[in-house]
């Protein structure tokens, strides 16, 4: 008797691990590179980024002609400086091309952290709708199509239309 109940407590063990075991996967893809493409204010968000680019750029070119044209002087007028003018116009010259290249250094970090300003609004509005439409259509993982991660996909469903109803887009 005792045998008989640890033998169909065992079986109803079993039975409901190879039920777990067993549970269904829902795959899904998304091209997160066309989602981002069809995002409402990456547009603007491009715009206001290209303006700061042309700005700094403005900037630069401003540095280098005065740089260019200091050199140019300096070569022109080289043969009647004395020793110390010529040594105090060598180190003027070098210390403006050093503070180029050290705005250049600046402009191109503050064009990343505009760049991540303005961008990462869209990226983290678009992450939380896949979370959002993965979670309320039960999927279990959603794959990056874009990102070539995606090796097969014939089982899995694209989720482009669910993400961009949950956004707004059409």
């Amino acid at each position: 008797m005792k045998k008989g109940i640890i033998i169909a407590v065992a079986l109803a063990f079993f039975a409901s691990l190879n039920s777990f075991g067993q549970a269904k996967i829902k795959l899904g893809h998304i091209d997160s590179m066309e989602l981002l493409q069809s995002m409402p204010g990456r547009d603007s968000a491009e715009k206001v980024l290209q303006a700061h680019a042309s700005t700094l750029e403005k900037q630069i070119l401003a540095m280098q002609s005065e740089l260019e044209n200091k050199y140019n002087t300096f070569v022109s007028e080289q043969a009647t400086m004395s020793q110390l003018i010529q040594q105090t116009k060598t180190k003027e010259l070098q210390d403006l091309q050093a503070r180029i290249e050290a705005f250049q250094q600046s402009a191109q970090k503050d064009l990343q952290e505009k760049e991540k300003e303005l961008v990462q609004p869209i990226i983290d509005k678009a992450k939380k709708a896949i979370e959002d439409v993965g979670k309320e259509n039960a999927y279990t993982y959603i794959f990056d199509s874009s990102m070539g991660v995606l090796l097969y996909d014939e089982a899995g469903d694209d989720i482009m239309l669910l993400v961009k109803k949950k956004l707004g887009i059409k």
